[in-house]
């Protein structure tokens, strides 16, 4: 089978056309369009507004209890 020419491509843009007409083909492109810029803006605003999540602390046990291992705990506020 080999790959699709330009005339294959273009018979395939061509029944798209007339199964789904151009006034709905832009309606789709500009609805795309607008989500992908409404995607970049909230991501440009996620990251310059400083929200984000605390790493997990990692405290190291001391040797005589378990000779250097690690152990993961959640850092505690007073109520």
């Amino acid at each position: 089978m080999g790959t699709f020419s330009i005339w294959h491509w273009l018979v395939v843009l061509l029944i798209v056309v007339l199964v789904f007409g151009t006034k709905k083909l832009k309606n789709i492109g500009s609805d795309l369009g607008s989500a992908v810029k409404g995607f970049k803006d909230g991501m440009r605003d996620g990251s310059s507004s400083g929200e984000t999540a605390a790493p997990a602390q990692q405290v190291t046990a001391e040797k005589t209890q378990g000779a250097g291992t690690t152990i993961d705990v959640e850092a505690k506020t007073k109520s």
